[in-house]
């Protein structure tokens, strides 16, 4: 039973924090990674959640910025942007043992191999999250769309006692969760969903609506997410028939004022997730042979701002 086990969040983001959150609301026994001012407010003040199920705050919670501290998990959530996942491979080695479970959640599909590289096989598992929250200040999150969900599954294995055992942890703590039997296959149908929104949002710095709505920018959408899906299809991910109408099907759904958080950190001049996702499209479309125009264009475009977010451009102006 998970109410003995101990579970580490690393990253106290949108995602972090609502997920991590839940399962710190149900009493068990979860510790924050965080830093800075984030560790700093919610060392005084907890973690709060305004969400759309449900407001609620955790108080006290466990938080640090030390893994060293913590000890052996059971489980770690990994819920840092792709870009951090290589650090935190890293600095979660303290925490990990043989049975430790490792659950990425981070946009592209990148972050399984990643954290394969240090930890193995053994420890980690495939994963992606579906919800529309962000941090509104430090320690305070809010959940605005979407029902949460977490779906999960291991990499290129059966289904596994291990991953039957989280989806039950996650029902406890009231989150929805899906279990795949390919969940490679998922991770890039949300890859697609993902990088041809988020590409076109950063490049036309507009909400949904407005992008929808001009036939233009709907038109870029559209070829961006048919680029993605042809990649996708050499390289063998089984995906459902007339995916990219099924996409603007779910892009129609959304709130009109809904902006991405690749958008929001090229706007405001941070580093971005931008190499996670349509640069990766540009790379894996390269080495495959599947020409990808339309997001090469707005890579490039966007590359300058994310060069200089990363202090990586010393000429620009």
């Amino acid at each position: 039973m998970w109410t003995d086990k101990k579970i580490v969040v690393y990253g106290v983001g949108g995602v972090g924090g609502y997920f991590g959150g839940r399962l710190a609301e149900k009493g068990l026994d979860v510790t924050f990674i965080a830093r800075g001012e984030t560790l700093k407010i919610m060392k005084l003040e907890g973690l709060k959640v305004d969400s759309i199920d449900g407001d609620f705050v955790v108080k006290p919670v466990k938080v640090t910025d030390n893994p060293h501290e913590v000890g052996i998990a059971s489980l770690v959530i990994v819920c840092v942007k792709a870009p951090q996942v290589s650090e935190v491979a890293q600095a979660i080695i303290p925490m990990v043992d043989e049975q430790t479970i490792i659950l990425p959640l981070q946009n592209g599909v990148d972050a399984p191999s990643i954290l394969i590289k240090v930890h193995g096989k053994k420890n980690v598992l495939g994963g992606l999250c579906r919800l529309f929250s962000f941090k509104a200040n430090p320690g305070h999150i809010r959940h605005v769309g979407y029902p949460p969900t977490i779906e999960l599954g291991e990499m290129g294995e059966p289904i596994s006692h291990r991953v039957k055992e989280l989806k039950d942890l996650f029902t406890y703590a009231g989150i929805n969760s899906v279990i795949h039997d390919d969940i490679l296959d998922a991770m890039w149908i949300k890859m697609i969903f993902a990088s041809a929104w988020m590409g076109v949002a950063a490049i036309t710095r507009s909400p949904l609506g407005v992008i929808r709505s001009l036939p233009e920018t709907r038109e870029i959408l559209v070829q961006s997410f048919t680029e993605i899906v042809n990649v996708a299809q050499k390289l063998g991910i089984k995906h459902p028939e007339n995916l990219v109408d099924g996409m603007m099907k779910g892009i129609d759904s959304l709130p009109e004022d809904s902006t991405t958080s690749m958008q929001r950190d090229i706007m405001e001049g941070r580093p971005s997730e931008l190499d996670f996702l349509v640069g990766a499209i540009v790379r894996i479309g390269k080495e495959n042979n599947v020409e990808t125009p339309v997001n090469r264009f707005i890579y490039n475009c966007l590359l300058p701002i994310e060069l200089k977010a990363r202090g990586d451009l010393d000429t620009f102006s």
